[in-house]
């Protein structure tokens, strides 16, 4: 792959964490939101905080492939 390849690629990974974060931000918004509420569906909290926990997931897998390995 070459250097052009390789920032293209990094610049697309880049803004797909950001994407991803703030699906991330959101849900816990909308978890929070929830809860506050007497008559909250603890049904769908779980599936709101499975959706978090898979998108925490995903961030992670993309920070490391932006992050460079270190030779100790």
């Amino acid at each position: 792959m070459s250097n052009a390849e390789e920032m293209k690629t990094e610049d697309v990974l880049r803004v797909e964490l950001e994407v991803l974060k703030r699906e991330h931000r959101d849900l816990d918004e909308a978890i929070v939101a929830l809860q506050d509420r007497a008559t909250a569906d603890q049904l769908t909290i779980q599936r709101l905080k499975k959706q978090k926990l898979a998108l925490k997931d995903k961030i992670a897998r993309i920070e490391d492939k932006l992050t460079p390995d270190i030779i100790a």
